[in-house]
């Protein structure tokens, strides 16, 4: 059994995470501010006496100095970030504070606190614009569009440094799209929200040509606890992906026939949605395939199951 610190542990992904590791019999501690993350995804564990849920903030240096000084951690599990694009685009310290200092904070408690073992969730928005380009670990140079992708990249930069001086083993894995049950925010739910209000059509922005690969939350839990049984240097990092991808007209049809509709589709044009997008997006997995992990649901797969669960959880909130 490990003592096991998860911030962001009552998102989307963390809480699939949080699940896992008790399931494995770990001790889990979850710091989440809730302002992206939502305690009913960890209200089942609540009762458990191997799970602790402390509502607070990385940023506050006293909460996580005691926080670190009650209990010895074997790992920590870094997910704690802003994942609203939109949002750091209208105000950058989003950003800066949410997704780069919080980094910042983990590493420094870590530090004081000699913690040797780091999980952090970085995300191909690193990669920036590679216009179709098969990317692999080493692709560069990298220059990220978004304010989210800047400063991921910086969170490892830092991360490595910190491993350098300070003797931290990290695996840093780097997400693509994920989708499935708990999601709260992004194109499945802006789709299914807009036909909500128009049944006979659907606005999309773009061309509906952007292509990106959709990974299930539950296979990314499964190569994240991958990566950190079977590769060993002291910085580890990989893509997790799914091969192939699915294009955003695939997935304003599958959202319209599973709500048993007919409607138009109905695009604004351009090559993207919006600010920071980036219309074309392909993983090389060579890496990780070759450690032995794979994926067991295809991106279609991976979306449907996230539309089908978006559609029950709207059907039991009627």
């Amino acid at each position: 059994m490990s003592n096991i610190l998860i911030t962001g542990g009552a998102g989307f992904i963390g809480s699939h995470l949080v699940d896992r590791l008790l399931s494995e019999g770990h001790r889990v501690v979850v710091i989440d501010n809730l302002s992206l993350g939502l305690e009913r995804n960890i209200a089942h564990n609540l009762s458990n006496a191997s799970f602790e849920f402390i509502k607070g903030d990385v940023l506050d240096k006293n909460l996580m100095t005691k926080i670190f000084n009650d209990t010895k951690f074997d790992i920590v599990f870094h997910l704690a970030a802003n994942s609203d694009i939109a949002r750091s685009h209208a105000d950058p310290s989003v950003d800066l504070n949410m997704t780069f200092m919080t980094t910042y904070s983990v590493l420094e408690q870590m530090r004081t606190h000699d913690v040797k073992k780091l999980m952090f969730a970085s995300t191909s928005a690193i990669y920036g614009n590679a216009y179709g380009i098969e990317v692999t670990e080493t692709y560069g140079p990298l220059f990220p569009t978004s304010h989210y992708g800047a400063c991921k990249l910086a969170s490892e930069g830092i991360i490595a440094s910190y491993c350098e001086n300070y003797g931290i083993q990290a695996y840093i894995t780097r997400f693509p799209n994920v989708c499935g049950e708990r999601t709260t925010h992004g194109v499945l739910h802006d789709f299914v929200k807009k036909l909500k209000k128009h049944p006979c059509e659907l606005e999309v922005l773009g061309d509906g040509r952007q292509a990106k690969p959709y990974l299930y939350v539950k296979d990314l839990v499964d190569a994240i606890l991958f990566v950190i049984q079977h590769s060993n240097n002291q910085i580890n990092y990989f893509n997790l992906g799914v091969e192939g991808n699915t294009t955003v007209t695939k997935i304003a049809e599958m959202v319209i026939s599973s709500m048993g509709l007919s409607a138009k589709i109905r695009y604004t044009g351009g090559d993207r949605g919006w600010v920071g997008d980036v219309p074309l997006f392909r993983y090389n997995l060579d890496k990780i395939h070759q450690l032995g992990w794979k994926a067991s649901l295809s991106s279609d797969e991976a979306v449907q199951k996230a539309i089908d669960y978006i559609l029950k959880v709207d059907l039991c909130n009627l």
